[in-house]
């Protein structure tokens, strides 16, 4: 009953986000629910209430806001445990290896982490999706600009002519000016919900030279230059490193395959471990270390440019 009550409550809280980032993405206007988010805070009561009194919700919320996801804080919550008693009825019916005592708890928290793995997979893919897009809208900028627009407008043309994630970003930008915000605000917030090092360059490169002046146009352009080149050199270091994670997809992979042909193949070869106790905690350590090792091998293979 639990399950059932929070699934209903995060489905509900979904739709309607959904429906508001719909409104955002045909309209290209900032919903209403987004901008009486103060007052709604004010009014929250209950367990929200409490929720939003924590920095961890306001984090949350954050990293919800940079993912695209149409999703809020306790509708994550809600997901989350809805997974965790989802993991928990399934150690309990099917114990795996262990009893139900052991597998039970560790099944839900891994479940429970699934909705946060997800949110940080929606995160991390939409700002490599609007880095992609940042040296095109640059030179769109520059070129505005050239043409002899001003810079408000060039931003509205840009969210009119661009495609999200990068059309909502800059149509953001130009809403709150026109309710009143001024460009360095508005510039500045842009930069918190997007954490990338091209979008800080772009606002400290507005923003000085509106106190010093120079060629905003000719700035922007050499920054568009220096993005692609940083992509190219980007591109180069995957490719370098490529090897390396082809090879730890391998290694993490061949036991799972030589385990699951043996299975096939004979299917009692297995059965002795499985049933002594000793050799469930050698198959539980045998699929940590293969995670752990896993893990470690992304870390050395990503190679930050």
């Amino acid at each position: 009953l639990l399950a059932i009550g929070l699934g209903w409550r995060w489905f509900e809280s979904r739709r309607k986000a959904q429906v508001t980032k719909v409104l955002e993405t045909t309209t290209g206007q900032v919903a209403y629910e987004k901008v009486t988010i103060l007052r709604d805070r004010l009014t929250e009561e209950g367990l929200t209430k409490v929720l939003a009194s924590l920095p961890l919700y306001a984090s949350i919320e954050k990293k919800i806001e940079q993912s695209g996801l149409a999703w809020t804080p306790m509708g994550l919550l809600t997901a989350t445990l809805v997974s965790a008693v989802i993991g928990l009825f399934i150690g309990t019916v099917l114990p795996i290896l262990f009893t139900a005592w052991i597998t039970a708890p560790a099944l839900a928290i891994g479940f429970a982490t699934l909705p946060y793995l997800w949110l940080m997979y929606s995160r991390s893919r939409r700002l490599a999706a609007f880095e992609e897009q940042f040296p095109e809208a640059l030179d769109f900028l520059s070129r505005s600009m050239r043409a002899g627009h001003a810079f408000s407008v060039s931003l509205e043309m840009l969210a009119d002519e661009s495609i999200p994630p990068l059309s909502l970003e800059f149509r953001r930008i130009f809403n709150e000016q026109n309710l009143g915000s001024s460009l360095d605000s508005a510039l500045k917030n842009m930069a918190a919900r997007v954490p990338l090092v091209d979008v800080r360059f772009f606002v400290s490169a507005v923003l000085l030279q509106k106190e010093t002046g120079g060629n905003l146009s000719e700035i922007l352009l050499k920054l568009a230059y220096v993005i692609r080149e940083r992509f190219r050199l980007k591109g180069q270091v995957r490719a370098a490193s490529a090897h390396g994670r082809v090879t730890g997809v391998v290694l993490t992979a061949l036991p799972l395959v030589l385990t699951l042909a043996l299975l096939a193949i004979a299917p009692g070869y297995l059965q002795g471990m499985a049933k002594d106790p000793d050799g469930k905690y050698l198959i539980a350590g045998s699929i940590l270390g293969q995670i752990v090792g896993y893990c470690v091998i992304r870390r050395i293979v990503n190679i930050k440019v």
